[in-house]
């Protein structure tokens, strides 16, 4: 039977039927020391018990409250992954041959929120727009967008009162309790074994900014380690495929990504693999048609779209590892997709179009495609 810590009221009438036995006295009269006495001690007792249910609860990592799953994350996994740095390029203009200095800062409003940026490095106006590296000033995510207008914050003579954000990697938020709860109890369920693909996806997944990731033994061949991952946060914002087949944004790695997770993952992975490779998932656009829907307004459609993106969420992955065995990249069943629009709020009934959705490739992952409504 599980532990219930009792109430005041009852842990009251409990001490005061003990001191009675022990005493054996009549009935307390309210008020009366004895009473007092009797119900101050409860009272600490009950003090002690609750301290002791909250310490239950500190003492396990899948109930810890955030002071002391920290602690269990600085024991398992070297700290919780703190929020780092937007960075990228913004053009420059202004007169030529003017001196633009390292730190220069920029402001640009978001919404309800001041983002300031500054230059990285000393630049040199030419003709053209010049482009010059910039840094957010403080960690997290901006959702700053290429081709964003920035503010000049002091004037510099010869150089232009706005500039324009050409490419930008946004910064990542710290870890979250329940983010890094997950890691603490995958460490603990799955301890080191000196690099199977457990091993690689808890690596992958340490680095900041890194939310999803797969490992794939010998994809590439006998002897080959392949890793992909995704940065929801880091990254997130419209999806866009280049002619490559390449995602930018919704949560995809740019090349700047996938050039520092493999540096960070060089320095842990073992040094006997004959090739390790880390590459981005391909994005694969899953369409569908949904007929004779029970209520088609935009909010439905809208809810309905954001249903079946959080299952390919859960359940889209590449080619990745069972149990150390190389398997092939994840099928979106009709059935997966018909259940995320059933339970879709004020959706009763419906028809979809579509077929079991197979990857192309290894490499492909679903993502959501065009959602026809008719």
């Amino acid at each position: 039977m599980p532990w219930q810590t009792r109430t005041l009221q009852a842990l009251r009438a409990l001490n005061r039927d003990n001191v009675q036995a022990k005493l054996r006295s009549g009935p307390m009269i309210p008020n009366s020391v004895l009473r007092v006495m009797s119900d101050a001690n409860a009272g600490l007792a009950y003090l002690t018990l609750l301290y002791l249910s909250w310490l239950a609860k500190q003492l396990m990592p899948d109930t810890a409250e955030k002071e002391w799953l920290d602690r269990y994350g600085n024991i398992w996994l070297g700290g919780r992954k703190p929020a780092n740095f937007a960075s990228g390029t913004a053009l420059l203009t202004g007169i030529a041959l003017t001196l633009v200095p390292a730190g220069t800062l920029y402001t640009v409003q978001v919404g309800s929120k001041t983002i300031a940026v500054q230059t990285t490095q000393a630049v040199t106006l030419g003709g053209a727009p010049t482009p010059a590296p910039i840094a957010a000033l403080t960690p997290g995510q901006t959702l700053l967008t290429a081709a964003a207008v920035l503010n000049l914050a002091s004037v510099v003579p010869g150089l232009s009162g706005t500039a324009t954000i050409a490419v930008l990697s946004d910064g990542a938020p710290a870890e979250t309790d329940d983010e890094l709860r997950v890691r603490v109890l995958d460490r603990i369920r799955e301890p080191p074994m000196g690099g199977d693909a457990f091993d690689y996806v808890q690596w992958a997944l340490s680095f900041p900014g890194v939310t999803r990731a797969w490992c794939a033994p010998q994809e590439m061949g006998i002897g080959t380690i392949t890793v992909r991952f995704m940065m929801d946060q880091k990254n997130a914002g419209p999806l866009t495929i280049d002619g490559a087949g390449r995602g930018h944004g919704g949560g995809f790695p740019e090349d700047a990504d996938v050039a520092n997770v493999l540096a960070f993952m060089s320095n842990l992975r073992p040094v006997s693999i004959k090739d390790f490779f880390v590459e981005p998932p391909l994005p694969a656009p899953l369409n569908c048609t949904i007929s004779d829907l029970s209520q088609s307004d935009a909010n439905t459609q809208a809810a309905i779209n954001a249903s079946i993106a959080a299952m390919l969420a859960a359940k889209a992955a590449p080619s990745s590892s069972l149990n150390g065995v190389l398997i092939p990249p994840t099928t979106i069943y009709s059935a997966w997709v018909s259940d995320a629009i059933l339970n879709t709020p004020d959706v009763d009934y419906f028809d979809l179009t579509m077929a079991d959705f197979v990857m192309p490739n290894n490499g492909s992952m679903a993502v959501l495609g065009n959602v026809t409504y008719t």
